[in-house]
């Protein structure tokens, strides 16, 4: 079954590239409603927690280092049918192949550095929602 919500992180290179304002813009112009949102930043400890799915790949090491060496936006979005249509708006993981008008099409620059992350699943919505933000940061 859908479900009406997925999570949403504007990675360290998007934020370092200044991109936050017009990433917001094109989730909201997308019909998202944004029910939590905040900056911060993993730590080392963090990264590996969340992608720990991610571990025994080579990128691990990797994907962990970037994504604590800046700030974050995390975000929980609202829409009917929320993390097939996110996924959609954000694109392919390679800006490469990514549609036109997508988020990794105009944001991101390399598959590594790719702007965005989406949920993949509505269960990963729930879990990966819940580790950045408390019921109470949630409206």
């Amino acid at each position: 079954m859908p479900s009406d919500r997925t999570f949403t992180m504007i990675k360290p290179d998007a934020l370092e590239k200044g991109h936050v304002g017009a990433i917001l813009n094109k989730i909201n112009a997308s019909g998202f409603r944004i029910v939590s949102m905040k900056m911060t930043q993993m730590s080392l400890r963090d990264a590996e927690l969340f992608y720990a799915v991610h571990k025994e790949r080579p990128f691990f090491g990797e994907l962990v280092s970037f994504m604590s060496r800046g700030p974050i936006v995390a975000a929980i979005l609202e829409k009917e049918n929320a993390v097939d249509d996110f996924r959609t708006l954000i694109g392919a993981t390679n800006p490469e192949e990514a549609v036109e008008g997508t988020l990794r099409k105009q944001f991101a620059t390399s598959m590594g550095e790719n702007a965005v992350h989406g949920s993949d699943s509505n269960e990963n919505a729930e879990i990966e929602g819940a580790f950045h933000f408390s019921g109470r940061e949630m409206f």
